[in-house]
């Protein structure tokens, strides 16, 4: 086949001439069309290896008057939750033929979401996801009324169905079941026995943690247990640090609960830090469970129960939408169901 070479960038038209097939055939290897017979797929495929074919983007641009392209909007923070749900995002755009466009947030208000979305207008990208579950990021959103397809990653309560044909008609959302979540996690500790779980929450103008505690609220009160006011922290270590020194010395004193649910893996390791200070057993005195399963919680000590959320299914999630509204599709709010991870944090009260 090497004498098929031309010199310079390859072609769709050269692949299709050294693989002996037509140009839409080509095409629609490219595209992964189920229609091409896997003996005609495995010579496109030789032919794009041989010559070193690359797609040209700009060209594809021209010709469809997209840019391939998805703008990301995500917090200017390392937070586990949002870093995940991005590379989620960006692996699922690459695996349907994007390229992603990301704009972090230095502050979480209105200003600063208007910048960023004009940022991607001025791009011209085809879709919009925004990964930051903050309610003034989710106002600015709604209000901007961007003319292309718009994703939040968040509970939103009044995200609508679009109309089909109209990318800008609504804001569409996708989540991780937050609620569900922590529900699944307080039943637990419930059913292994223990009648008093305290909830160290995360900020509440975060989506997130808003629903995480809404869920441990509805677990207690369906058992009759009258919840007590959760302790509001952030989401790092250090205020978990803080909470479950306050937790450790109830504890000691026999006013304490004897489970705990965290807003987040963070959260647990400050807590188990601070219980392991006082002298106190996970889960012999406590029970700790988390939320999120970062890498390492399985290594904690002990290893933490905790809420695994699937970022890879949220992922394909937030681009599928995209690209289905495009197309012209209704696409309606989506929630994902997270997992309940059981390590050894968790056990029967003495």
């Amino acid at each position: 086949m090497s004498g098929s070479r031309r010199s310079g960038r390859p072609s769709m038209a050269d692949v299709a001439a050294v693989a002996g097939v037509s140009h839409q055939t080509v095409s629609r290897v490219l595209n992964q069309h189920a229609s091409v017979r896997d003996e005609t797929r495995d010579r496109v495929q030789a032919a794009i290896e041989e010559l070193g074919y690359r797609r040209n983007s700009a060209a594809r641009a021209l010709a469809t008057s997209r840019s391939a392209t998805l703008g990301v909007v995500t917090t200017g923070s390392a937070l586990f939750g949002p870093t995940s749900t991005l590379i989620a995002v960006e692996e699922a755009a690459r695996d349907r033929g994007y390229f992603v466009s990301v704009a972090t947030l230095r502050t979480y208000d209105t200003a600063a979401m208007y910048e960023a979305l004009e940022h991607f207008m001025a791009q011209g990208v085809d879709g919009i996801v925004v990964i930051a579950p903050h309610d003034d990021v989710a106002a600015a959103v709604e209000s901007f009324r961007a003319p292309v397809p718009v994703v939040v990653v968040a509970a939103l309560a009044g995200a609508t169905t679009g109309v089909p044909g109209d990318p800008a008609s609504a804001t569409m959302s996708v989540a991780v079941d937050q609620r569900a979540g922590a529900r699944a996690a307080t039943e637990h500790l419930l059913a292994l026995g223990h009648s008093d779980v305290l909830h160290v929450a995360g900020p509440q103008d975060w989506f997130d943690a808003r629903e995480r505690a809404a869920g441990w609220r509805a677990a207690l009160e369906a058992h009759g247990i009258e919840p007590t006011r959760p302790r509001t922290c952030s989401w790092s270590a250090e205020d978990g640090y803080r909470a479950g020194r306050d937790l450790a010395e109830a504890v000691v004193a026999g006013e304490g609960p004897t489970a705990v649910l965290a807003g987040n893996d963070q959260l647990a390791l400050g807590i188990l830090r601070a219980l392991w200070e006082r002298g106190l057993g996970v889960p012999d005195d406590v029970s700790v469970v988390g939320f999120d399963d970062v890498a390492g919680a399985a290594y904690f000590v002990p290893p933490l129960t905790t809420v695994r959320q699937p970022f890879a299914a949220l992922g394909a999630q937030c681009v599928a939408m995209v690209l289905a509204s495009l197309a012209g599709e209704a696409v309606a709010a989506e929630r994902i169901e997270p997992e309940l991870v059981v390590r050894s944090s968790t056990g029967p009260p003495r």
